[in-house]
């Protein structure tokens, strides 16, 4: 009878703890904290001219291919926010525009991947899109980052990505410091300490940079490439001459070297071996690829098409050929009956000079 007993009882264990897992497994959470949700409320265009008003320059981004500004509006329930988004031609074009506006003061956004905070504004470097979110007076941090995830979400799509220039190395680097510029007048305006007008943005240079903290001491990195090797080679011999790279040492000195088609250099490092190991960081790797998908249909049906095509043409030609024959032959027998003294009926039998020489 005992034995029986604790039978049961083991049996009913096992019950309750097969209910009890059973109830773990088919459990929903819910989120009672709901993060709040932005909707696109209205959108204007203006003219590029506005974005003084944020602190924008229009010249600059006319040189990043800016052509027009959207002024959007957001709201959640009874609050509002603004964005401005400047549309550029391409991806690093945009990426671009992120890195001249931001700067060291500004935060990186907790979670998301090219934004930064500023006290009044937020930057989003989305696809083709710069985004500036304007902040409304007192909201709250937590608020804003809420707003700008609504409005970017968390990260550019992984093609975008692939789509902008290869980081620079980040050891050492002093956030908010990154640049990428494509002419002389972002560069002028954003790396004043530097000769922008010998990079040669005419020739189709693309420059970025950074400050670096090494040894206790701010050190300016630039990446600078060009189209082809022989640009690169004349690039550097005109900067080795004109900015004594590599003749210095001590603050103000300029080292550099060439690799492919990037020019490197580095300014006020407190010595070439220092410049040398900051440039040693970054491997350049030079290849042909294709990274966009061929336009249109699969390129077995665009050669195929290209070959029907070439039949076709020959074929069309052909036709002509014969058209022509026929309707030559059509008008000399006209010209015979209309005309039959002219040249054109009896064609060249009777402009044939023959000399029966024996």
């Amino acid at each position: 009878m005992k034995s029986l007993t604790s039978l049961c009882a083991f049996v009913g264990a096992v019950f309750l703890a097969s209910v009890s897992l059973a109830a773990q497994q088919n459990a929903t959470f819910v989120d009672l904290v709901s993060q709040p949700r932005w909707q696109m409320e209205s959108s204007q265009t203006v003219n590029i001219n506005g974005v003084r008003q944020w602190g924008g320059e229009p010249a600059v981004d006319r040189e990043y291919g800016v052509k027009a500004v959207e002024i959007r509006t957001y709201r959640e329930g009874k609050k509002s926010a603004q964005a401005v988004v400047e549309e550029a031609p391409d991806p690093s074009s945009a990426y671009g525009l992120f890195t001249f506006y931001q700067n060291e003061t500004m935060t990186p956004a907790k979670g998301m991947t090219l934004a930064v905070v500023a006290p009044e504004q937020g930057y989003l470097a989305r696809g083709t899109a710069f985004v500036r979110v304007l902040r409304p007076a007192k909201m709250s941090d937590k608020d804003f980052h809420a707003l700008l995830l609504s409005i970017g979400g968390a990260s550019p799509s992984a093609q975008t990505m692939a789509l902008l220039p290869p980081p620079l190395p980040l050891k050492g680097i002093v956030p908010g410091s990154e640049k990428y510029v494509l002419g002389p007048l972002a560069a002028s305006r954003a790396l004043s300490f530097f000769r922008t007008d010998l990079v040669g943005f005419q020739q189709g240079a693309e420059l970025q940079a950074a400050t670096y903290q090494i040894e206790g001491q701010r050190v300016n990195f630039f990446l600078i490439g060009y189209p082809t090797l022989q640009i690169a080679n004349s690039r550097y011999r005109a900067l080795t001459h004109l900015l004594g790279v590599n003749q210095g040492s001590g603050s103000g000195s300029l080292y550099g070297k060439l690799k492919g088609t990037y020019l490197l250099m580095v300014q006020n490092a407190p010595s070439l071996a220092v410049a040398g190991k900051l440039m040693d960081r970054l491997s350049v790797s030079q290849e042909l690829s294709w990274n966009e998908p061929a336009p249109g249909k699969p390129i077995a049906v665009q050669m195929v098409h290209l070959i029907l095509g070439n039949i076709l043409l020959v074929l069309v030609l052909i036709a002509m050929a014969v058209v022509t024959g026929i309707l030559f032959f059509i008008a000399q027998r006209l010209a015979a009956r209309w005309f039959p003294q002219s040249q054109w009926a009896h064609g060249y039998e009777d402009s044939i000079i023959r000399l029966n020489l024996k």
